[in-house]
C-alpha cells in the first residue's frame, strides 16, 4: 500500500500569511490564511515595511492552526514547500526562514516553490482529473501571461505583459475613481449595474499574439475621466467600470483562443488573482465552449494567494525528487519559466 504524503506549504508573498496541509496533492486538511487588506486599505495599497512586520507577528501561530486543523504533528509531514519568489522581499524572507528552520529542526526536505506555478497549481485542487498537458492564463496583480503546461515539472512561456498586468490595471483604475484597495473586486462590483458598451476603451494590438499591454487601455480610461472632468460633465463610474473590464476580458479572451487554437490542447486553466472575477470566468468559458475545449478554473478562496497552492505545487515537486537547500533566498523578481 503506498504510504500517503502530506506537505506543509507556507505563502508570506504580500499581504496575505498563510500556512496549509495537502495529502497526496489533491486533498485539503487545513487551509489558514491570515489577511492584511484591513491594514493596507487606508494606505491604498501594500506597504511592504508594516506587511513584513505582520507576518513576523503570524507566521507562526498560522503554521500551528494549518497543523492543528489537519490534526498532524510537524513529525507527520514529509516536506516543507514554501514561496521563494516572485514577491515583496521581505514579505517573502518571513514565510522563507520559518519554512527553512522547520525543514532543519526536522531533517525534511526543503522545496522552494514559484508562486505563480502555485496559483496554476490551486486548479489541480478543484478538478480531481486535470492533467498536463494544458493552456494557463495566469492573471494577477504583478502578471498577466500564457502558459503551456506540458508536464507537472516542464512549462513553457508562450507570452506575458509588455507593461501593466491586469491586476494592476484593475488596482489604479480603482484607485483614481476613489475605490479602496484592493480595486479588481470594487471594479467588478461598480461593474455589475453599468453598461460593458458605454464607452470604447482600445487594446493594444502587438505583433506577438500571445503577448498582453494594458498601459494603453489605462492611459485611455485616465484619459477619459481626466477630459469629462475638464468639460464639467457628470461620470458613470458604473459605466467606466463595466467598459474598461469589458476590454481587459476581451483581450484575454483574444489572446487565450489564439493560444488554444494553435496548440491544439483542449483544456486551458485560469490562475491568479484575477481570476475570481465572474464576468472573465464566464466569458472565457463561453469562448471556450464555441471552439470545443474546456475552463478550469480555481474556487474563490483559491483565486488570491494561499498556501494551499503552494502545498499543491510541492508535492508534485517532492514526487520528482525536486529538493531545494537550506540556504535557498528570496528572489524577489522570480520568472516564469
Amino acid at each position: 500500500m503506498q504510504k500517503d504524503i502530506y506537505i506543509l506549504g507556507i505563502e508570506s508573498s504580500c499581504d496575505e500569511t498563510a500556512a496549509a496541509v495537502v495529502k497526496n496533492g489533491r486533498e485539503v486538511l487545513s487551509n489558514i490564511i491570515s489577511s492584511q487588506i484591513v491594514i493596507h486599505r487606508k494606505f491604498g495599497g501594500v506597504v511592504p515595511e508594516i506587511a513584513s512586520r505582520k507576518h513576523i507577528e503570524n507566521i507562526m501561530p498560522v503554521i500551528d492552526e494549518a497543523l492543528a486543523k489537519a490534526n498532524l504533528a510537524l513529525e507527520d509531514i514529509d516536506a516543507v514547500a514554501v514561496t521563494y519568489g516572485p514577491g515583496l522581499v521581505g514579505a517573502l524572507l518571513v514565510g522563507l526562514s520559518a519554512a527553512k528552520s522547520l525543514a532543519w529542526a526536522l531533517d525534511k526536505p526543503l522545496i522552494g516553490v514559484n508562486h505563480l506555478e502555485g496559483h496554476i497549481f490551486a486548479n489541480f485542487l478543484n478538478d480531481k482529473d486535470l492533467e498536463p498537458p494544458f493552456m494557463a492564463l495566469v492573471v494577477s496583480g504583478g502578471h498577466t501571461a500564457l502558459l503551456h503546461v506540458k508536464g507537472y515539472n516542464e512549462f513553457e512561456l508562450l507570452g506575458q505583459s509588455r507593461d501593466d498586468a491586469a491586476g494592476e490595471a484593475f488596482d489604479k483604475i480603482a484607485r483614481v475613481m476613489g475605490r479602496p484597495y484592493p480595486g479588481g473586486p470594487e471594479i467588478e462590483k461598480l461593474a455589475e449595474t453599468g453598461n460593458p458598451d458605454a464607452i470604447h476603451f482600445p487594446t493594444a494590438k502587438l505583433d506577438n499574439p500571445y503577448e498582453f499591454s494594458f498601459s494603453g487601455l489605462k492611459s485611455a480610461v485616465l484619459n477619459y475621466l481626466h477630459n469629462e472632468e475638464q468639460a464639467g460633465r457628470a461620470v458613470n463610474y458604473n459605466d467606466v467600470a463595466a467598459s474598461f473590464q469589458n476590454a481587459v476580458v476581451n483581450a484575454l479572451c483574444e489572446r487565450a483562443v489564439y493560444a488554444m487554437q494553435q496548440s491544439g490542447l483542449k483544456n486551458i486553466v485560469l490562475a491568479g488573482g484575477v481570476s475570481a472575477n465572474k464576468v472573465l470566468q464566464n466569458r472565457l468559458a463561453e469562448t471556450m465552449e464555441k471552439i470545443g475545449c474546456h475552463l478550469v478554473h480555481p474556487t474563490p478562496i483559491l483565486c488570491t494567494d494561499n498556501a494551499v497552492m503552494i502545498a499543491c505545487r510541492g508535492h508534485f515537486m517532492y514526487q520528482a525528487g525536486m529538493r531545494s537547500p537550506l540556504d535557498l533566498n528570496a528572489q524577489p523578481s522570480l520568472k516564469l519559466k
